[in-house]
């Protein structure tokens, strides 16, 4: 694993936070790379691999959390990812 951990702040902008659905994307995508990814909110840290480990966050629109990835794939993951969040998870179109 890389020595070198990527981090960027990403805010929730789908109006029902990060709920069920937004959730599965967000592991799903998190899945899809081998760096060990968490996102921090409020001193907690949930693994984006688990998605019970991120529902735990209770992050409602609006909420601003810290992303990190570490290992060999970390800054596309933090990209890919941070995306989802840009987006809305796509539930603002």
């Amino acid at each position: 694993m890389s020595s070198t951990v990527v981090t960027r702040n990403v805010v929730v902008r789908n109006p029902q936070g990060l709920h069920a659905r937004p959730a599965d994307m967000l592991v799903r995508e998190a899945n899809r790379h081998q760096a060990e990814i968490m996102l921090e909110k409020d001193g907690y840290r949930a693994d984006c691999k688990s998605i019970l480990s991120l529902l735990t966050l209770g992050a409602a629109c609006g909420t601003e959390m810290s992303l990190m990835a570490e290992g060999i794939d970390a800054e596309q993951a933090v990209t890919l990812i941070a995306e989802l969040f840009d987006s809305g998870f796509h539930e603002l179109e």
